[in-house]
């Protein structure tokens, strides 16, 4: 079996204890807790000690009147974050890709992960889709309900994650590279595009490599997946087998595409500065795909 290393924003040791979320008592007698800590945040960026670990403080740092959200238990102890953030404040992805990078503690990135998705969420859900009205923080912070006692409608709403499909073609020992017309020269990656409704994974890996590149998929298979904070998206990585290396770029999407060989692409991923392209950092789900795929996934 190939080896590749664990994907980024995995491995939280966040028990999600789902099964007590309904449970307001239960909620409170983790709210005060002498063990609880609060995930601090600048907007939606980490924040980390000096050791590079997620830095958490008491709850009492959480603003008057914000609602708490129960990440779950580390060590038994419950860890919050307070839904402070609001979209006008924009994602401050890259800030929090850097930072996020330099996380030395297992595991910490896939905490703040979920953290962060979390409060996004929402914030950009505090009204009702279907009749408009404000909604309140229910299930220790992992919904949303219209309630029908103030007027509202009873509708539900959860967390949502948007599948996204980022895959390899594969032909005859290379793979498909492209550059996306917003990318740095010189930086290529996997192709990739969400999942439409009423598509398999399969569907999608083929129709988005033949729109973006013009290739035929004749066969998929899945190789792994990554939760990818920003927002909120599950990208699912594939190697798609192809009919030809003929290709027949999408210029809206791709500025550029190549195929690479194996040992192209582990110059690029050991970043041999004598490299044609570059390849996403480690935290990245291409660059675990990449990685796979010289090691024969």
């Amino acid at each position: 079996m190939a080896s590749f290393p664990v994907p980024g924003f995995t491995g939280s040791p966040l028990a999600r204890v789902d099964i007590e979320r309904d449970k307001p008592a239960w909620f409170e007698e983790q709210r005060i807790h002498p063990a609880a800590r609060l995930l601090r945040l600048d907007g939606l960026k980490p924040v980390l000690d000096e050791d590079g670990r997620l830095s958490w403080g008491p709850l009492s740092e959480a603003p008057a009147g914000v609602g708490l959200a129960l990440l779950g238990l580390i060590d038994d102890a419950p860890r919050f974050v307070a839904l402070t953030a609001s979209p006008a404040e924009g994602d401050q992805r890259g800030e929090s890709i850097a930072i996020a990078r330099t996380m030395t503690e297992p595991g910490a990135s896939a905490t703040y992960a979920a953290a962060r998705s979390l409060v996004d969420w929402h914030a950009r859900h505090r009204f009702c889709a279907n009749c408009g009205r404000p909604t309140s923080v229910a299930r220790s912070g992992w919904a949303r309900f219209c309630l029908a006692v103030e007027g509202g409608c009873g509708a539900e709403h959860f967390p949502r994650t948007d599948p996204v499909v980022i895959m390899l073609a594969e032909h005859e020992g290379r793979v498909l590279l492209g550059r996306n017309v917003r990318a740095p020269y010189g930086f290529y990656s996997a192709l990739a595009g969400f999942l439409e409704v009423g598509e398999s994974i399969e569907e999608a890996v083929a129709r988005e490599l033949n729109e973006e590149a013009g290739v035929v998929v004749t066969s998929v298979r899945y190789v792994t997946s990554q939760p990818w904070p920003f927002p909120s998206q599950l990208m699912i990585a594939c190697i798609a087998t192809v009919e030809s290396d003929a290709l027949t770029l999408d210029t809206n999407e791709l500025g550029d595409a190549l195929w690479a060989t194996k040992d192209e692409v582990r110059a690029a991923l050991a970043g041999d500065p004598d490299t044609a392209f570059r390849v996403p950092f480690p935290i990245a789900i291409a660059h675990t795909l990449l990685t796979a795929w010289v090691n024969g996934a």
